[in-house]
């Protein structure tokens, strides 16, 4: 079992940034990946970036060139830093982590943390 925690969502005015954590309570080292989705007002939920093992992202298109996410392994941390946001950016953001073994896959997802862009 993993228990994921974000903080940082808050209010921004647009061009501003944001940096989000998402703590785990165990060793996130070996997890198959760990990422961010998003939820806007009346819409799907959507990818926004993910870090494998090896440290392979896979960024939104929306996204690329503002966003970044890093791991700090020796933390058990993932972070998102959000720069250049947009009001379209509003969401709330949840941090995702994957753990495989021999048998199946486990999906953990955090509470997610709002995220609120003015224009």
């Amino acid at each position: 079992q993993v228990q994921l925690v974000e903080s940082g969502g808050g209010w921004v005015q647009a061009g501003g940034s944001l940096r989000l954590s998402c703590a785990a309570s165990r060793s996130i080292f070996s997890f198959k990946s760990m990422g961010w989705y998003r939820q806007a007002p009346g819409k799907q939920s959507e990818l926004v970036v993910t870090v494998m093992t090896a440290d392979s992202t896979n960024y939104a298109d929306s996204v690329k060139g503002r966003f970044t996410i890093s791991r700090d392994n020796a933390k058990n941390t993932v972070y998102l830093q959000m720069n250049s946001l947009k009001p379209e950016d509003t969401a709330v953001y949840y941090c995702n982590a994957v753990v495989q073994t021999m048998r199946t896959t486990f999906n953990y997802w955090g509470q997610g943390t709002q995220v609120t862009v003015s224009s």
